[in-house]
């Protein structure tokens, strides 16, 4: 019988933050692809902008691998913040653009 094979270590990556690398903030995001890259488009939408335009802050290319690598981990980040601190509700019946931007109800 043979023995099981051990389970190798997560490696942990020590991440170099340039010190003058500013965050952006964005609230919308396209996703497009091509057979060997997956490509987003994270871009910020305000109320006072031009209606339907978004100004597009970084762009982040991919390998699908990679992408599907970042998508399960998202997901699992998500788990675990919404155990931590409740349940993210979801908006239904219009784009979150649209809920964050619509005009008041009179």
């Amino acid at each position: 019988m043979a023995s099981p094979q051990p389970k190798p270590e997560k490696q942990q990556i020590a991440l170099k933050i340039p010190e003058d690398l500013a965050p952006v903030y964005v609230n919308l995001a396209r996703i497009t692809h091509s057979p060997s890259e997956m490509i987003f488009d994270f871009a910020l939408m305000v109320p006072s902008g031009k209606p339907g335009s978004a100004n597009v802050k970084t762009q982040v290319l991919m390998s699908p691998l990679s992408a599907k690598l970042f998508y399960n981990a998202l997901g699992e980040n998500l788990s675990k913040f919404e155990a931590k601190f409740g349940e993210i509700n979801i908006p239904g019946g219009s784009s979150l653009a649209e809920h964050l931007f619509k005009p008041p109800q009179k």
